[in-house]
């Protein structure tokens, strides 16, 4: 049966994750259990009865919607017994209300919670999330995920390590930061998709001299800038460096390589690569304004291209980040979308794992690709869309080649302020390279010393 990933890509690529787990735990953790599992769990649902399950996520795209609609759709007409209560929120939003609502008497039963420090281990830490480990025995998620997958959904009780302990969420779909392109531009300008660092800043200069923007880029949520600051890290550092850095384990944020990376921006604004007032545009309006038209490249993660295909048809192209020299690997930041956790006060336990486990099942991969998305593990189908190919090749590539890093937010709870809100700066000509990065090491001390 045909395939959408090869299994021995899903293979390279969980063995990687893996070796993030290793990195980022060692000795012990002096857990102290927050939350428990339930001691026993039911995986019949028509037994439950009447249930409305509340389900919070961050899939308001143009794929991801389609992907989460069409799986609500088909959950409930498994079990009509169940209403599913959708509230979908931006990835900014749901980060900044999700604690809160957490934390009320009547939170939802199901969200999807992001990796790190930053979120899933603080709301371990608060008994916030109901560790999934018994459903797991009931429903084999560790028997159909590579470990490295599972592994980056653990959290250790206390909230004190990722990458291991117990189980907190299951993840849908896979996903890498790379670049984007109008094919049109390109061939107007009479470029070839850039295969080196060199290559791709001759294209900036190219682009920005026949007034098109080179750049598609916004960042009022700050994140956006750190995406964009790991793709070039990733460019000039060592893999095995960045990999290192952001999970604790050796290496400095003001090592020469991370203060070059910074550079790299100021020089990018500076020259006026970057859309005019970046800072100002919102992170979901920019593969918008790409799409109609506004610049040449787009640096972003392939949960985007559902919407930029439908858009853009065939004019719009993906690519992994350029090497730092021809023909060497490449390496990027990505591995999985956010988890679908269950929350400590669900009243309805059981149905939120029966919910997890349909929406993360061989069904729903195909329900993936079906609707543009790169699933997390094989679907029995192949993608038919260009652009889905060129990323389907990149993903595949990737994880041959164990170019996969972590996003650096991971890298402390309170990072993608203190680098972020920095980085900002850095693009407005407020800051300089040595001053942000300075900003994130200290961040990045302080965060170690209390772990």
């Amino acid at each position: 049966m045909p395939t959408f990933m090869r299994r021995g890509t899903v293979a390279a690529a969980a063995a990687l994750l893996t070796a993030f787990a290793a990195a980022c735990a060692p000795g012990s953790s002096d857990d102290k259990p927050e939350s428990k599992a339930p001691a026993a769990v039911s995986t019949d649902v028509a037994k439950a009865g009447d249930v409305t399950l509340t389900v919070w996520d961050q899939e308001v795209q143009g794929g991801q919607k389609k992907q989460i609609e069409e799986l609500n759709k088909r959950f409930q007409a498994k079990y009509p017994n169940v209403k599913i209560n959708r509230v979908s929120r931006s990835f900014s939003d749901l980060q900044k209300t999700l604690r809160l609502a957490l934390s009320g008497s009547n939170p939802p039963d199901v969200v999807e919670a992001n990796q790190g420090y930053a979120s899933m281990a603080q709301f371990v830490k608060a008994g916030m999330l109901l560790p999934l480990d018994s459903y797991d025995q009931a429903y084999g998620w560790k028997k159909r995920y590579p470990k490295g997958l599972t592994d980056l959904n653990s959290v250790t009780d206390g909230g004190k390590l990722i990458g291991q302990g117990k189980l907190y969420g299951v993840s849908l779909n896979g996903e890498i930061v790379g670049l984007f392109y109008n094919k049109e531009k390109l061939a107007k300008l009479g470029i070839q998709p850039p295969k080196t660092w060199d290559e791709f800043e001759q294209a900036l200069a190219a682009a920005k001299d026949k007034n098109e923007i080179p750049i598609a880029f916004g960042n009022v949520e700050k994140l956006p800038a750190m995406q964009l600051y790991g793709i070039v890290q990733d460019g000039v550092n060592n893999k095995e460096a960045v990999r290192n850095l952001v999970f604790g384990s050796g290496g400095s944020w003001t090592d020469g390589p991370n203060v070059q990376a910074a550079q790299r921006l100021a020089d990018w604004a500076k020259k006026g690569y970057f859309t005019k007032d970046a800072n100002s545009i919102k992170w979901d309006d920019t593969p918008v304004n790409f799409a109609k038209g506004d610049g040449v490249f787009l640096f972003g993660g392939t949960w985007w291209a559902p919407d930029l295909a439908d858009k853009m048809k065939d004019k719009v192209g993906f690519m992994l980040p350029p090497a730092p020299q021809a023909g060497a690997p490449t390496a990027t930041m990505g591995g999985e979308s956010l988890p679908w956790s269950i929350t400590s006060k669900s009243k309805n336990p059981d149905v939120a794992a029966a919910y997890i486990n349909f929406i993360t099942s061989p069904e729903a991969m195909d329900v993936s690709v079906e609707t543009g998305n790169l699933p997390a593990l094989a679907a029995s189908k192949q993608p038919d869309q260009p652009l889905q190919k060129e990323i389907t090749a990149a993903w595949g590539e990737l994880s041959k080649n164990d170019g996969i890093t972590p996003y650096i937010d991971y890298a402390t709870p309170t990072f993608a302020d203190a680098f972020g809100g920095p980085l900002q700066e850095l693009i407005a000509g407020r800051k300089s390279a040595d001053e942000v990065m300075k900003a994130a090491q200290d961040d990045y001390d302080a965060f170690q010393k209390k772990k």
